[in-house]
C-alpha cells in the first residue's frame, strides 16, 4: 500500500499480502505447524536466519496481520500479539527486567496489574514503587539512578480515569535511562497514540475496545523493533504467551470498525457523564471529557478531543457499608446494562470495582487507588443513551 495512509484507513486495510486465492477478507490460518520445502530451509527458518513460518507458537500469518495492523495504527515499527492483556504486561516485565531492577507505576491502575507488579514481580527480585498517577514530582522522586528500568502508566486509569502526562513521563524515564510503557487499552490508537508522545512501549488488552464485542481474549505490545522483536520476540518464543490465530482474526475484523465505535461510544459516555453529574444521588463522576475532571485539558490534548467510553461514579452514603449497599442496589436494578467486569464492548457493562476488578487487593491498596465501596464503573456501549440513563435511574431512585 502507499505510504502515509491515515490510521483510519490502516484499521481496515493493513495486513499481510493476500494468498494466491485473492481473498478479500483476511485469511484465517488454523494450523499448528508449517511444511518446509527442504531441511536446509527449515534449519534457517528455525534459526531466524530467513523469514518463514515454522510453528504457530512463534508466528502465524493471521497473527502477523493483526500485529501489522495494530503497529500501523499506533505508529510503531512493530507489534507482538499475546494471549491476553495481562500476558502482554507479563511479557514486558519478564522479558525486559531482571533481579535487582526497579519499576515505578501508578497506584491507581487495574487491580491485576497492581497485583502483578507489586506482588508477583517481587518474588523474582524486582521491586515496584507505586506513586500518584498525576503527580510528576512523585514519579521523579521515586527514581533510583542505575536501578530504575521501567516506568509503567495506564492512561486513563481503570476505574477512576486519571490521566498522566505521557510526554513528561517519557522525558523523565529517558533522562533516567529507563523505558516508559503505557497501557492504551481504554482509548486505543483511534483516540490516543502514546508512542507519538514518547512512550517506548504501548500495551493493549485486545479483549477490550480493539475487538469490541467481548468475544475473545487477546493482548499486544507495540514499539520499536529493538525492543519488541529483538528482546520480547526472543522471550516469547520460549515463554509461549502468544496469541491464537482464531482470536487474532476476530480482533483483526473488530479493528475495522474501531474508529466508528470509539467515537460514537465516547459521545454516548459524555452524555451519560453529564446526566450522572446532575443526579442528586451521585456525589462525583470520573470522566476525562467533563470540565470538572482534574486533567480535562490534558486529556483533550492527548485523546483527540474525546473522553473515551469508560466512566465511573460514586453514589452517596454515610458509611462504607451503606456505600456498598447503595452501589449494589444500582447495579442490581440494571436490566439493560450487563453486570459484568469486561469493558470495551458494544453492549454497556456495569460493575462494582471494589469487589471485582480490584477485589484481590487489600483494603489499603484499594484506598490508595481511590477505589471506594460506593464506586461504580460503566463501560458505555452503542445503545440509545436515554435507555442507559433510565436503566441506572431505577437503582439511583432507591437511594
Amino acid at each position: 500500500m502507499p505510504e502515509g495512509l491515515h490510521p483510519q484507513t490502516l484499521a481496515v486495510r493493513q495486513a499481510i499480502a493476500r494468498s494466491q486465492y485473492g481473498e478479500h477478507s483476511e485469511a484465517l490460518f488454523l494450523t499448528s505447524s508449517y511444511v518446509q520445502p527442504d531441511a536446509a530451509t527449515s534449519a534457517r527458518r528455525f534459526a531466524n536466519e530467513e523469514p518463514g513460518y515454522t510453528y504457530s507458537r512463534t508466528s502465524n500469518p493471521t497473527v502477523t496481520s493483526f500485529e501489522q495492523r495494530l503497529a500501523g495504527l499506533e505508529g510503531t515499527e512493530c507489534a507482538i500479539g499475546t494471549a491476553t492483556g495481562m500476558a502482554a504486561i507479563s511479557l514486558v516485565v519478564y522479558g525486559l527486567l531482571k533481579s535487582g531492577d526497579h519499576v515505578i507505576a501508578s497506584r491507581s491502575m487495574f487491580g491485576s496489574t497492581i497485583k502483578l507488579l507489586g506482588s508477583e514481580l517481587a518474588r523474582f527480585g524486582v521491586e515496584t514503587t507505586f506513586v500518584s498517577q498525576t503527580d510528576l514530582q512523585e514519579w521523579k522522586a521515586a527514581i533510583r539512578p542505575g536501578t530504575t528500568k521501567l516506568l509503567f502508566a495506564e492512561t486513563p486509569t481503570n476505574p477512576l480515569t486519571d490521566v498522566c502526562d505521557i510526554h513528561a513521563l517519557a522525558n523523565l524515564a529517558h533522562n533516567a535511562g529507563a523505558w516508559l510503557a503505557v497501557d492504551n487499552s481504554f482509548l486505543t490508537p483511534a483516540l490516543q497514540r502514546a508512542a507519538g508522545f514518547g512512550a517506548d512501549l504501548v500495551i493493549h488488552s485486545g479483549t477490550k475496545f480493539l475487538e469490541g464485542q467481548g468475544r475473545v481474549m487477546a493482548g499486544a505490545v507495540c514499539g520499536p523493533s529493538t525492543l519488541v522483536q529483538d528482546k520480547l520476540g526472543a522471550f516469547i518464543r520460549s515463554a509461549g504467551f502468544n496469541l491464537s490465530p482464531f482470536n487474532a482474526w476476530v480482533v483483526l475484523k473488530g479493528m475495522e470498525t474501531l474508529f466508528i465505535r470509539m467515537r460514537e461510544q465516547s459521545r454516548n459516555a459524555m452524555e451519560l457523564a453529564q446526566w450522572l453529574q446532575a443526579h442528586p444521588s451521585v456525589s462525583r463522576v470520573y470522566y476525562p471529557g467533563l470540565d470538572s475532571h482534574a486533567q480535562h485539558a490534558l486529556a483533550m490534548q492527548q485523546q483527540g478531543g474525546f473522553g473515551g467510553a469508560v466512566l465511573s461514579f460514586d453514589v452517596r452514603g454515610d458509611s462504607p457499608e451503606q456505600l456498598r449497599a447503595n452501589a449494589f442496589a444500582v447495579v442490581d436494578h440494571c436490566r439493560v446494562a450487563s453486570k459484568t467486569t469486561n469493558l470495551g464492548d458494544t453492549k454497556t457493562t456495569v460493575s462494582h470495582p471494589a469487589t471485582t476488578s480490584h477485589g484481590r487487593l487489600s483494603e489499603e491498596q484499594r484506598q490508595a487507588a481511590g477505589v471506594g465501596q460506593g464506586l461504580i464503573r460503566v463501560s458505555v456501549g452503542l445503545e440509545y443513551p436515554k435507555d442507559i440513563q433510565d436503566d441506572l435511574a431505577r437503582g439511583l431512585a432507591c437511594l
